[in-house]
């Protein structure tokens, strides 16, 4: 299968467990509670290093087949290197949203013109949700570039004014259920010519871009076939990547997938399809990822400087600087406190990984194919 797209996440999340006590009106009042009741525990997860916390959100897609992201939010010096295990998108204009967002109009006109502008708009239940799509209209910083995230209170009027503006659309539903207890109407939402789909973070989503998938199938009736298309060929629609990829094609990006063959199409295999399925991720031309078995089939020069690393059971060997990651990671929150997304993480042989005193990352080196 072609290397999966995570059209929205926030990567310095990847640690975090899922933070509110819902439910919530809007997006704000969720913002508001946590940093008033959570504050401590915010702060506790911010004093893991960001470069930590960053890896760890591009090992919790590259876990689960995710070979290209888009993290919305500032483009940190360490998601700029080249030999990364996954994609991370470089070229795009975003804001926070018509509330939290600053000058939207500025950011607007400062996104190149075959670039997405991403914003998160209609996060919510209430009057402040259903009017930012008219708010964006209004501010003129809706047209073919911009790509809305969330849209969980558009209505049909908005749906038709997406379509005229020729603008995208993310969905993102496991969070909108945690945060707002209702998930997007995808017979409203679906008429939107472009929409892809986004895992967000753990710090709202149900778990890992798999698990958002199975979400969208089980939850808000999408068709598998176009689940499948939104986190492969419509989400690099959306994000108007040009490399090929959510293809496989000749020519195309060298970025794929491998699982065990049942028998069925990908698109129907996307209703049972976990993380523990995927045996091998190959981006940038390169192994990223191995799983034990998967390993042994290989030619060693394929999986040198690999590292292991155990999560719910299974060891998957990682481009990734996995025991520095670990070790970091547990000095703040201890021993076998690790999780991304609610999966326990740890190293499959502590006893016999040298202690590592540096307090920095080491450089990274990927390999080639």
């Amino acid at each position: 299968m072609p290397g999966l797209i995570n059209a929205h996440d926030h990567l310095q999340f990847a640690l975090h467990p899922r933070l509110g006590n819902p439910p919530y009106r809007n997006y704000i009042n969720w913002g508001e509670d946590i940093h008033a009741t959570l504050s401590q525990l915010i702060a506790t997860y911010k004093t893991v290093p960001k470069d930590v916390r960053l890896w760890w959100g591009l090992i919790r897609n590259l876990l689960c087949g995710v070979t290209t992201v888009c993290h919305h939010d500032e483009i940190w010096p360490l998601l700029r290197l080249n030999d990364l295990p996954i994609t991370v998108v470089q070229r795009f204009g975003w804001a926070h949203s018509p509330a939290l967002g600053g000058d939207l109009r500025q950011a607007h006109a400062m996104t190149s013109h075959d670039s997405a502008f991403i914003v998160h708009a209609c996060e919510g239940v209430d009057d402040l949700a259903r009017n930012e799509l008219r708010e964006l209209h209004h501010l003129g910083v809706l047209d073919a570039r911009t790509v809305i995230v969330h849209g969980l209170a558009m209505n049909e009027t908005d749906v038709r004014l997406v379509n005229e503006h020729r603008a995208s659309l993310i969905l993102c539903p496991s969070s909108n259920e945690f945060l707002f207890e209702r998930v997007p109407h995808f017979g409203t939402l679906g008429a939107v010519e472009k929409v892809a789909l986004g895992n967000d973070s753990p710090i709202t989503a149900t778990g890992d871009l798999l698990d958002e998938v199975r979400f969208a199938i089980e939850h808000c009736d999408i068709a598998p076939a176009r689940v499948y298309r939104m986190v492969t060929e419509s989400a690099a629609t959306v994000l108007r990547l040009k490399g090929g990829e959510g293809t496989l094609c000749t020519s195309g990006a060298t970025d794929l997938i491998a699982i065990r063959d049942t028998g069925e199409i990908p698109a129907e295999r996307l209703r049972t399809l976990s993380m523990h399925d995927i045996e091998l991720v190959i981006a940038h031309g390169s192994v990223q990822l191995a799983s034990a078995s998967m390993r042994q089939r290989l030619p060693s020069e394929l999986t040198q400087n690999m590292e292991p690393l155990w999560i719910d059971g299974d060891i998957r060997w990682l481009r990734a600087p996995v025991q520095m990651l670990l070790q970091q990671a547990e000095a703040v929150l201890g021993c076998g406190n690790v999780q991304l997304g609610r999966r326990t993480v740890r190293s499959p042989h502590r006893s016999s990984v040298a202690a590592i005193t540096s307090q920095e990352l080491p450089a990274y080196s990927g390999g080639r194919a």
